[in-house]
C-alpha cells in the first residue's frame, strides 16, 4: 500500500472514530465533524504533524548544515552491508531502524553497525502494517519486544529513538512513548526508493529538496522477503556526493538533534 492508501485508511478510521464516540448524531455534524476527521488522519498519516503524538521529524535551527540519512528496515544481510560500506568509504554515519525479527535474524549485522559507529533505533519488532490500529497495550508489547531485541544482542542501555511502521501514529503511541521514555522520530524529506526504479531520479529528488536540517527517510530492507534495494545503494555514493557539494554534513539522528 502506498502512503496515499494509508491517509486515505486514516481518514476513514478518523471518521469512523468519531461515529463511534458521538454515535449516529456525528453524521449530523457536517462541516466540524469532518474537519475534526480531518484533523485525526493528519495526525495519523502526516509524518510532520504533532496533533496526536510528539514527533521528530526534523533537526533544530541551530543544527547548522547537518542532515540525517535514516535507514529503515533493516538489517539485511543482502543490502545492509553494502549501504553500510558505502556510508563508511565516505566517513559517514547513518541512523538505522531495525525491525526486531530481523535483529535476532541478524544479530551479527547489528552488532558490525554499532561497531562502526552507526546509530540503531526502533522500528518495532514485526512491523506490523496494522500496529496503528491497535489498543495501548498490544503496542505496547510491539515497541517492547523491538527495544528487547536490540538490548539482547548489543548488550547495551536502551535505544531512546523509535520510528512507528509507515511512520503512521495514533494516541496509544504517544502514551507508550512517554512510558518506554522514547521519543517518536519520523521524516521530512522522503527519498521514494520503495518505489522508484532509477538510481538517478532517487539522488535528484533527494539532492534537490535536502535543505538543512532535514531527516532523510531511505531504506536498507523490508517487513517483506526478498525486497530489492539495489536502487538505494546505487543512488547512495550520488546522494553522498551531492551533499557534500552543497556543503551539507550527513550525521546520525541524535547528533543532528543535539547540534
Amino acid at each position: 500500500m502506498t502512503r496515499a492508501d494509508w491517509i486515505g485508511l486514516g481518514w476513514a478510521g478518523a471518521t469512523g472514530g468519531l461515529v463511534l464516540a458521538l454515535g449516529p448524531s456525528a453524521l449530523t455534524l457536517g462541516v466540524p465533524a469532518a474537519a475534526a476527521a480531518l484533523l485525526v488522519a493528519d495526525g495519523v498519516a502526516r509524518p510532520a504533524s504533532q496533533v496526536l503524538v510528539p514527533t521528530i521529524s526534523r533537526g533544530p535551527a541551530r543544527a547548522g548544515r547537518r542532515v540525517a540519512l535514516t535507514f529503515d528496515d533493516g538489517p539485511d544481510p543482502r543490502w545492509t552491508p553494502a549501504i553500510a560500506e558505502r556510508l563508511e568509504a565516505a566517513g559517514v554515519r547513518g541512523t538505522f531502524f531495525c525491525i526486531g525479527e530481523h535483529v535476532l535474524a541478524h544479530p551479527a549485522l547489528v552488532r558490525g553497525l554499532a561497531a562502526a559507529g552507526h546509530e540503531l533505533g526502533n522500528h518495532s519488532f514485526s512491523h506490523a502494517r496494522t500496529l496503528n490500529f491497535r489498543l495501548t497495550a498490544a503496542m505496547e508489547r510491539e515497541v517492547r519486544r523491538g527495544e528487547t531485541a536490540l538490548l539482547s544482542v548489543l548488550g547495551e542501555g536502551p535505544r531512546p529513538l523509535y520510528r512507528p511502521p509507515i511512520g503512521l501514529r495514533n494516541p496509544s503511541l504517544a502514551r507508550v512513548a512517554r512510558r518506554l521514555d522514547l521519543r517518536v522520530v519520523n521524516w521530512s524529506l522522503h527519498s521514494r526508493d520503495t518505489f522508484a526504479r532509477d538510481p538517478a531520479a532517487v539522488a535528484d529528488r533527494v539532492l534537490t529538496r535536502c535543505a538543512p536540517g532535514d531527516i532523510v527517510l531511505l531504506h536498507d530492507g523490508s517487513d517483506r522477503p526478498g525486497a530489492d534495494r539495489s536502487v538505494t545503494l546505487a543512488a547512495l555514493p550520488r546522494i553522498l556526493e551531492g551533499l557534500r557539494q552543497r556543503q551539507l554534513e550527513p550525521v546520525t539522528v541524535s547528533e543532528l538533534l543535539a547540534s
